[in-house]
């Protein structure tokens, strides 16, 4: 038996050659398509203005002599930090910036920082900024730039007056400035309308809140603990939402009569405060489930407070 001969119909590879670039073509196609409704048009356009900064940032990573310093300038997304192969890249020694096409978290760390570094006027489309420990007086007037700024951790700084421009983000849902130097907060913060969670803890110096922060209607989250207020703000009586509360660690000697206003209260902190007694008033707060509270002077308050089950 002789050997067995394959005949190949060409036109049948011809056709299957011919199928496969049409799928691959098509393949490209739709990534093309992918692409372009995605946000990589725009974050490469970002980064190549980031690029440009490259050797300014190089001289000055110099003149601060960050050589040694571990990732105290970053860039991540806010829900999975994990780094895009086409944006990520290292600036110079010990900084780096992470990219990723949706959120964007900014981060700064460090006391050799006096200003924020120059690359960030382009980086409007941020979401947040975490600055902390870093040796910066001043937010600059451009913040008011950053429109999409959602939340604002300032804590642990040297911040000693927080700008008017504060006010012009109106998407600012959080904002923490614990920690710092401040003597008085401006009254366009009251602007932020959708502001949900305002810290002010220890800032040493502060003793009042202006008026005008009674239209933070959407406040949940107060925190002006450790300061120098020796009554609750008129202002705080007028946020009408908020749940948590607390003014622990001032100079408070008793609370207004009409501390019911707060009708949304849940938890309240009052410890550390020159007080002798508690308002009737606190018993008309229906939804208020944990009071803390101490100190020698306190000799009075409500048997209703004492024994409510539902307060802690």
């Amino acid at each position: 038996m002789g050997p067995a001969i394959v005949v190949y119909d060409l036109s049948i590879v011809k056709g299957i050659w011919e199928g496969r670039i049409r799928k691959h073509k098509k393949r490209q196609r739709k990534e093309r398509e992918r692409q372009e409704k995605s946000a990589l048009a725009k974050l490469n356009q970002e980064w190549s203005q980031r690029l440009e900064h490259r050797k300014r940032l190089r001289e000055k990573s110099n003149q601060l002599n960050l050589e040694n310093v571990a990732t105290d300038f970053k860039l991540y997304h806010s829900s999975e930090k994990n780094l895009l192969s086409e944006g990520r890249t290292s600036l110079y020694s010990g900084i780096e910036i992470n990219i990723d096409e949706k959120t964007f978290i900014f981060e700064l760390n460090g006391e050799q920082w006096k200003e924020l570094p120059d690359s960030i006027k382009e980086m409007t489309y941020l979401r947040e900024w975490h600055i902390s420990r870093t040796s910066i007086q001043e937010l600059p007037k451009y913040i008011e730039l950053f429109q999409d700024l959602r939340v604002l951790q300032l804590s642990r700084n040297g911040i000693k007056e927080l700008l008017a421009e504060i006010g012009k983000l109106r998407n600012l849902k959080e904002l923490n400035l614990s920690y710092n130097k401040l003597s008085s907060i401006p009254p366009e913060l009251g602007d932020c309308e959708n502001l949900e969670k305002l810290e002010l803890t220890e800032n040493l110096d502060l003793w009042e809140l202006p008026f005008e922060l009674s239209n933070l209607k959407q406040l949940l989250y107060l925190d002006i603990s450790a300061n120098k207020f020796s009554s609750i703000p008129i202002c705080v009586l007028r946020m009408s939402s908020l749940q948590w509360l607390d003014v622990s660690n001032n100079d408070l000697k008793e609370l207004p009569q009409d501390i019911d206003r707060l009708e949304e209260v849940e938890s309240l902190f009052l410890q550390k405060n020159p007080m002798t007694y508690l308002p009737q008033a606190l018993c008309n707060l229906t939804k208020l489930s944990m009071i803390v509270i101490s100190g020698e002077r306190m000799v009075k308050m409500p048997t209703a407070i004492c024994s409510s089950p539902s307060i802690k």
